[in-house]
């Protein structure tokens, strides 16, 4: 039962981290810009103000759908790995319980790691910054459910 209520609260984590990651305006940071996947906040005259993103050729909007898609696409697969978690604890035998939990959070994280993957690829290769918070939160993330799913997948075997 510990067991449980602890996949539980890593798996909650999990989606906060994601849904952090994917909507927080912080994937690349300097002094006066935040930019995420989303839009482009800039200090002007003691304001931030959004502006869109750059379309130039060092902002390829091809790669950039993929990042927006693959971090939303984890977010929605890691949230209804939560859910279908709760119904097999309920509805399927033991031996069986845990797999498709495991494959939805397998998927979430498999998404995540593209979004990160192509984001260092591809943006910002000759800036000046850093990576923000939300970036390195989507690693978090991309960590935390390759551990719970492969707890998952253990877990079916209990």
């Amino acid at each position: 039962m510990l067991i449980l209520i602890g996949l539980s609260i890593l798996h909650l984590a999990t989606i906060i981290l994601l849904l952090v990651a994917t909507i927080d305006n912080a994937w690349w940071v300097t002094k006066d810009m935040y930019t995420d996947v989303w839009g482009r906040w800039i200090l002007q005259n003691g304001a931030w103000n959004y502006t869109d993103l750059p379309t130039q050729s060092s902002y390829p909007s091809d790669y950039l759908q993929a990042v927006q898609a693959t971090s939303v696409l984890a977010c929605i697969f890691s949230i209804i790995g939560i859910f279908v978690f709760i119904a097999q604890l309920f509805t399927l035998p033991k031996g069986q319980r845990f797999t498709i939990s495991g494959v939805f959070q397998i998927l979430a994280c498999l998404f995540i790691m593209i979004a990160a993957s192509i984001y260092t690829d591809r943006f910002h290769i000759d800036e000046q910054g850093n990576y923000g918070h939300s970036y390195i939160l989507a690693w978090i993330a991309f960590g935390l459910t390759f551990i719970s799913s492969i707890v998952y997948f253990v877990l079916r075997k209990k």
